[in-house]
């Protein structure tokens, strides 16, 4: 009854000039709601301890001293903590026991810089170079939701750089290492015209603009690339897309009331951490070892989404639902069958409607959400074959032409 009477509230307030009383009335019932779902928490500072044990992450690393638990504690909600937290960490997580992770960087050359872009933000980057082998191709990186490409995804690159492919990555706006507050989107569109700016300046160097290049994007980093994609039809010889983001499951998904409360509230507060969500790790990651090392991915955002972030990318899989016809880029689809983040049935959709003449879906059974992550080493092994096994195939192909 509340959410409803907040609801007509917000309705009312749209066409009503005399806002002063009504800003008060939401205001007011906007707390008491917080309050009766228990979300309140989640907008006061000096919580993130407590927030790591509720969420099933250990509160102390084997190891690691007070001195670097304190880096911890801080706000992470700006860049300069979360850089910091990345460096005091950075050794400590590429030596987890994690197949990622036991793939060597020799013979590769390894490159981290910052780069202030167009809207004057400064955007973290990185490249992976194969220095004993001619490069094959270039590969672009679109990670995925709350993540960053210093963790994880640096044994993801390492891998397909010692196949012989250039990879490149970069840090959202907002998130891991790039400038911005942490996690939000104030526009999905924006975030995509960002990723296009950069990858346009790397495909133009000199020592790669020959060289085929391809998309390679992660669950939200799915939609991303397919939201570059549809930006620039002609600009990409493929697309990798791992349990790309078409839809978020419904069971990911509030309440329909508690939806159009939250949209309604968006507006005033777009920034709050207020949106319910399942334990991401528990639901993405099948292997319980590997669940248990994604704490060690201390910039990750591990809060609730923010309002306006969770409206962002609501509006962006429903955008991308409507409009699968028009993918026309060569297409390998990866997805778990049993992925309760996003939703298998629509990546078999893009399969069925893409356009393109040049497309393949592999379902992984048993398989979660974080296929590259979270599966066991014999699938996390099938999964990098699959998609070396595709790359160098249309290496080949668009090097033959």
């Amino acid at each position: 009854m509340i959410i409803i009477f907040i609801i007509i509230i917000l309705e009312n307030y749209k066409n009503n000039s005399h806002t002063s009383h009504l800003l008060l009335f939401i205001y007011l019932f906007i707390i008491c709601f917080l309050g009766w779902v228990g979300l309140g928490v989640v907008c006061f500072r000096g919580t993130r301890g407590k927030r790591r044990e509720e969420m099933g992450f250990p509160v102390r690393f084997p190891g690691v001293s007070n001195e670097l638990l304190k880096i911890l504690d801080a706000n992470m909600d700006e860049a300069p903590a979360r850089r910091r937290a990345r460096e005091a960490f950075k050794d400590i997580q590429l030596g987890i026991d994690h197949i990622l992770f036991k793939s060597p960087a020799d013979g590769m050359k390894i490159k981290e810089s910052y780069e202030v872009n167009s809207r004057g933000l400064e955007i973290f980057t990185k490249c992976w170079l194969p220095e004993t082998s001619s490069l094959r191709a270039v590969v672009c990186y679109c990670h995925g939701y709350g993540d960053t490409c210093t963790f994880f995804f640096e044994g993801i690159a390492r891998k397909l750089a010692s196949s012989g492919y250039g990879v490149f990555a970069m840090d959202y706006p907002g998130f891991g290492l790039s400038e911005g507050l942490h996690c939000y989107i104030p526009s999905f569109d924006r975030l995509v015209d960002d990723v296009i700016e950069h990858y346009t300046k790397v495909k133009e160097d000199p020592a790669i603009s020959s060289l085929p290049s391809f998309l390679f994007g992660q669950s939200m980093g799915g939609a991303v690339a397919l939201k570059v994609h549809l930006k620039q039809p002609n600009a990409w010889n493929g697309a990798i897309l791992v349990a790309p983001m078409c839809k978020i499951a419904d069971d990911m998904v509030p309440p329909l009331l508690v939806k159009k409360f939250l949209i309604g509230v968006a507006n005033i507060l777009p920034t709050k951490k207020l949106v319910p969500q399942k334990d991401l790790a528990e639901a993405a990651f099948r292997d319980l070892k590997k669940r248990e090392l994604t704490s060690y991915n201390v910039i990750a955002y591990k809060d609730k989404p923010r309002l306006k972030t969770a409206l962002e990318m609501l509006k962006t899989t429903q955008e991308i639902e409507q409009r699968l016809e028009e993918v026309s880029v060569p297409l390998l689809i990866l997805h778990g069958e049993s992925d309760i983040v996003t939703d298998p049935s629509v990546s078999k959709a893009l399969y069925e409607k893409a356009r393109s003449s040049d497309k393949k879906l592999k379902l992984y059974k048993d398989a979660f959400h974080s296929l590259l992550e979270g599966e066991p080493d014999d699938v996390i092994i099938q999964v990098f074959n699959d998609i070396i096994s595709w790359l160098d195939e249309h290496t080949k192909e668009t090097n033959a032409c």
